[in-house]
C-alpha cells in the first residue's frame, strides 16, 4: 500500500517535538487568554476523530458546520480530516433558506451548528435526512464537546489517497446557486507545502489569526500555514485592530483581508515600531487598492504581499 496522504497525518508530522509548548494563544473571547499546546490539539482532535468514527459512517460522509469562530471549531475541522470525512464549512451569516439549500445540496451526515441555532438548524436537517445534530458554542461548550468528553484521546489518522476528498467550498455563486468546490487531501497539502516555501515560513514564526475559518483564507491559508511550519497562532475570533496593534511586536506573520488594512491605518498605534518584529503581511479575497498599499508601505515599513486564488483552486498567484 502506498504511502496515506491524509491532509492531519502532515499537519501532525509538523508539530514541534516538544508537544507541551503553546501552540495556540487566543487574545478574545471567554476566559481569553487561553492557552492550547500542541499535545492538546493532538489529544482534542482525536477525540472528536473516535466520535465521528463511531457514529457508523457512510465512506466519505459529509460533516457541514455553521459555528462561530473558536479554537475547537479548527480543532474539528482537524478531526473531521484525521477521521477520513469530508469537512463542509458554512458562513455563519447564511439563514435558514440558504442552510436548506446547502444541506440538501450536499447530503451530510453530521451537521454541528451554534446552540442557539439548533432549533432552525436541525429540524431542516433532520428533514433532509441526516441523522446526527450537534452544537458547538464559543464558550467551549455544546453536546459536540460533550459527547467527544467520553472518547479516547488515542486514534489513528484514516488512510487517505491524494486524490481523496477532503473538503468541499461553496462558491460564492456568482452565476446561479452556489456549487460546491471540492478539494482533495492532496490539493490542500501540495497548496500548503508550496506556500511554505514560497512565503519562507521560518522556525519561530508566530501567526496572528484574524479571519474567519469558513473559506480559503482563514481556514487553509493561514490554519494550514501555521500547522506544517509548527507556528503558534494568537488567535482572534473577531478582528480588533487596536488589539492587533498590541500583539504585533510578538508575531511576525499576519494574514488578512484589504478592509482589514485599512483598519489597521486608522489606528495611531500603529507604526514601524509596533511592526519591529513582523516579517510577512498577506492581502486577498479582494482587490487591494494602491493608496492602501503605498501608506501601508510608508506607515509599517513593510509591503503587502498579494496573493489570489479560488475556492476551486486554493491559491494560485503571488506577489513575491
Amino acid at each position: 500500500m502506498s504511502e496515506s496522504q491524509n491532509l492531519f497525518a502532515a499537519l501532525r508530522g509538523a508539530f514541534p517535538a516538544d508537544l507541551d509548548g503553546i501552540a495556540i494563544e487566543t487574545a478574545d473571547g471567554p476566559g481569553a487568554p487561553l492557552f492550547y499546546t500542541w499535545r492538546d490539539l493532538d489529544r482534542a482532535t482525536a477525540k472528536l476523530a473516535n466520535l465521528l468514527a463511531s457514529l457508523d459512517l457512510p465512506a466519505g460522509a459529509r460533516i457541514a458546520v455553521q459555528t462561530e469562530k473558536s479554537v475547537e471549531a479548527l480543532m474539528l475541522y482537524l478531526a473531521v480530516l484525521r477521521a477520513g470525512f469530508v469537512y463542509l464549512p458554512l458562513n455563519t451569516a447564511y439563514q435558514s433558506s440558504e442552510i436548506e439549500y446547502f444541506i440538501a445540496n450536499a447530503e451530510p451526515s453530521v451537521v454541528v451548528c451554534s446552540g442557539r441555532n439548533f432549533g432552525w438548524v436541525s429540524k431542516i436537517a433532520f428533514v433532509a435526512g441526516t441523522l446526527h445534530v450537534f452544537t458547538l458554542n464559543e464558550d467551549r461548550t455544546g453536546t459536540l464537546l460533550e459527547r467527544a468528553l467520553h472518547q479516547s484521546d488515542a486514534h489513528a489518522a484514516a488512510y487517505k489517497d491524494s486524490d481523496d476528498l477532503a473538503a468541499i467550498l461553496y462558491t460564492s455563486g456568482t452565476t446561479g446557486r452556489s456549487k460546491g468546490a471540492m478539494l482533495s487531501h492532496g490539493n490542500l497539502l501540495s497548496n500548503a507545502r508550496t506556500l511554505k516555501d514560497y512565503w519562507g515560513w521560518a522556525p519561530g514564526d508566530v501567526l496572528i489569526h484574524v479571519l474567519p475559518i469558513f473559506h480559503v483564507h482563514g481556514l487553509f491559508v493561514a490554519s494550514h500555514g501555521a500547522l506544517l511550519n509548527g507556528s503558534r497562532m494568537i488567535w482572534f475570533s473577531r478582528f480588533d485592530p487596536a488589539a492587533v496593534v498590541k500583539h504585533l511586536p510578538v508575531a511576525s506573520v499576519f494574514m488578512g483581508v484589504p478592509t482589514l488594512y485599512v483598519r489597521l491605518l486608522a489606528e495611531p498605534g500603529f507604526t514601524r515600531e509596533a511592526c519591529r518584529n513582523m516579517r510577512l503581511f498577506v492581502a486577498g479575497s479582494a482587490p487591494l487598492l494602491i493608496e492602501t498599499f503605498n501608506e501601508f508601505r510608508e506607515r509599517s515599513g513593510h509591503t503587502i504581499v498579494e496573493r489570489y486564488g479560488m475556492s476551486e483552486t486554493v491559491m494560485l498567484t503571488s506577489n513575491p
